[in-house]
């Protein structure tokens, strides 16, 4: 009868450990969609003759952040072997509590590496070098962002001094440790580039730039809008038991609420400031919700993150006029969805989360922004010295497809002459 128990239980625990890494891994797939969702969304919203440039790098970006994060970045985080020697397949022992493969965790985390970096290419677009925005996106990927991740997720001491975590730190998904990061760097990113040239005029007038493709721009915020059920969802770390797995679709719902409810608020918002039904402020606003949720998808009811959602979305309305009067030029918004509302994410925290205090959750996000903003603003300029950031102004004019990338997106419909 006592070996039959324990057979039992061991096969209920090769089990569990399964069904935690197989939805590891789903989760992990559908945040490397969200790849797509960037490339798709971005090249919507720059002008066509720029289009090859910026998909290029977005599959560049992924790909370095993927070798970058193995070499050193998953190290720098979590501790453990470089090049990832001590990370292999199977890290089950039936002696202890079921968990998930480390490889799987690898997967998981190495795609939200990608997805900070992503956030960059959007607001650099157009008129930046590609190679110099590779060389960033090698320090990024590889030390910056494991640096504040090592802090917040990772759970060691800033600098030696303070846990975020004991000082009542949280966010569950990356509203900060991702997005706010993602941001500050392309802000940083954004001030050593420059505007681009035409749009704001010398009597202080900003001038539109329509982005080429807002169909592609509006299928880029559905697969992101997919993207993010792994992203919030896979957060959650197992499934296999009744507790997770209610977890699981209280994110699942709260995320998709939040993402309906900043569309729509977004669209509202623009309607009654612009007298239009502004679609790329509806695709923003949708995205908004999205990372205004982030922070905490697991402890809001559907009516909170509903309302949590709505106020990122009208959020991120004013955020993007007042940024461009400011003269910032961010052609796809990133700064305002992923930055600006990336904080309200954080400061939404301590409402449903007793663990959070508001205090806590201000230094983090201080710590954040104020690492991830220097240190890439000090690369950026190191970056402009070696080998400059900006393409040149004939080049811009002409579209970076061709100097950077040799070929155009739409070959039938663009012509540089």
């Amino acid at each position: 009868m006592e070996e039959i128990l324990n057979t039992t239980v061991a096969d209920v625990t090769q089990l569990k450990y399964a069904l935690d890494t197989f939805y590891f891994l789903v989760c992990g797939a559908l945040v490397m969609w969200m790849a797509a969702g960037f490339a798709m969304l971005e090249s919507g919203l720059v002008r066509a003759k720029n289009t090859t440039e910026i998909l290029t790098k977005n599959i560049a970006l992924y790909a370095i952040a993927c070798i970058m994060y193995m070499v050193c970045g998953y190290a720098i985080m979590y501790g453990g072997d470089y090049l990832l020697s001590g990370i292999t397949g199977d890290g089950f022992s039936g002696d202890e509590p079921a968990t998930y493969a480390p490889s799987a965790d690898f997967f998981f985390q190495v795609v939200f590496v990608a997805t900070a970096m992503s956030i960059v290419s959007g607001a650099v677009a157009e008129r930046m070098k590609l190679w110099a925005f590779l060389v960033f996106a090698v320090v990024m990927t590889g030390f910056i962002y494991p640096m504040e991740g090592s802090w917040t997720w990772g759970g060691n001491a800033v600098f030696g001094m303070y846990t975020l975590g004991d000082l009542g730190f949280s966010d569950f998904a990356g509203s900060g440790i991702v997005h706010m990061a993602g941001a500050a760097a392309a802000l940083a990113g954004v001030l050593v580039l420059g505007a681009r040239k035409g749009k704001y005029g010398k009597n202080g007038e900003i001038n539109a730039i329509p982005g080429a493709n807002l169909p592609m721009a509006t299928l880029g915020t559905f697969i992101l809008w997919l993207g993010w059920f792994g992203f919030n969802g896979g957060s959650v770390l197992a499934t296999s038991d009744v507790e997770n797995s209610n977890a699981v679709a209280v994110v699942f719902m709260n995320t998709n609420a939040a993402a309906a409810a900043g569309a729509i608020a977004a669209l509202i918002v623009a309607r009654l400031m612009f007298g239009k039904a502004d679609l790329t402020m509806t695709l923003n606003g949708a995205l908004a919700g999205l990372v205004a949720i982030t922070a905490e998808p697991s402890t809001p009811t559907a009516l909170q993150a509903t309302l949590f959602g709505a106020i990122g979305g009208a959020l991120v309305v004013f955020s993007i006029l007042a940024i461009d009067k400011m003269k910032i030029d961010d052609p796809v918004g990133a700064i305002s969805v992923h930055g600006v509302v990336g904080l309200l994410g954080l400061l939404l925290v301590p409402v449903t989360n007793d663990g959070s205090t508001f205090t806590g959750q201000i230094i983090g996000a201080a710590t954040i922004f104020g690492w991830v903003f220097v240190t890439s603003l000090v690369t950026w300029l190191i970056i402009k010295v070696i080998m400059g950031v900006r393409v040149s102004e004939e080049e811009e004019y002409e579209g970076v497809d061709l100097s950077e990338c040799g070929m155009e997106a739409y070959p039938e419909f663009t012509s540089s002459k």
